[in-house]
């Protein structure tokens, strides 16, 4: 692993971005990881190691900088659940978006790459994936149990590229209306893939989450790893 630092595109200020690379499979499509509530912890850490072991670039930003740079919290505790919600409550999605551009453009000049991105990200980056998906120019955008996706329905229209959704039948972040509203947008776009998990819970797939499903995470994490191959190389 290794961390470079990224100009904000509003002039703000630089924040970080932490790159794993694939030891032999080069040159490689990237993935920009997008990490939950949580910051850029070790769980999405290991995700992104993992997706280097299969062969792609991967490069987690730190979106809370502008609040508190390198949060790396788990959710072990009520406190850091506390923190957590704080975090998200006092985040700009919009600057988050400009955030990702930027890290989306760094991604496909990174030594190495061979200028394919897309984008991949969990609970709030679950969302931010799908914002990628109809506000950028990622090539594929994977989306795990996404929150408030039923608020972003009317821009689905925008998506011209890949998108995969996971959503887990019983998340308590997102009612069965919620996610009804979102099967039901995204079946006028042929670029949306969605899949319901029956029986998990929000967060099924976070590597040692409170939530994690082994079986549903394998079979989640199997689709995409073959989108990911088959539009990034």
């Amino acid at each position: 692993m290794r961390e470079i630092k990224l100009k904000a595109a509003d002039g703000s200020g630089e924040f970080a971005a932490f790159i794993y690379e694939p030891k032999v499979k080069k040159p490689a499509g990237v993935v920009v990881v997008i990490q939950e509530i949580f910051g850029v912890n070790d769980a999405l850490r290991a995700t992104a190691a993992e997706l280097a072991a299969q062969g792609f670039i991967a490069i987690a930003p730190d979106l809370f900088w502008r609040q508190e740079p390198g949060v790396n919290i788990t959710d072990k505790s009520e406190a850091e659940w506390k923190k957590a919600f704080a975090l998200m409550n006092g985040f700009d999605q919009d600057k988050g978006i400009d955030d990702l551009k930027t890290t989306l453009e760094a991604a496909r000049k990174l030594p190495g790459a061979n200028g394919k991105a897309g984008t991949i990200g969990f609970c709030l980056g679950g969302r931010l994936a799908v914002m990628m998906a109809t506000r950028s120019d990622a090539d594929v955008n994977v989306s795990y149990y996404g929150v408030g996706l039923d608020g972003l329905v009317p821009e689905f229209g925008n998506i011209k590229a890949p998108l995969l959704v996971h959503i887990a039948e019983k998340d308590e972040f997102a009612s069965p209306e919620v996610v009804e509203k979102v099967l039901d947008g995204a079946e006028d776009n042929m670029f949306i893939d969605p899949f319901v998990y029956p029986d998990v819970q929000h967060a099924f797939a976070r590597v040692n989450g409170v939530h994690y499903d082994a079986r549903a995470a394998s079979i989640a994490n199997g689709r995409t790893t073959e989108i990911l191959a088959e539009i990034l190389g």
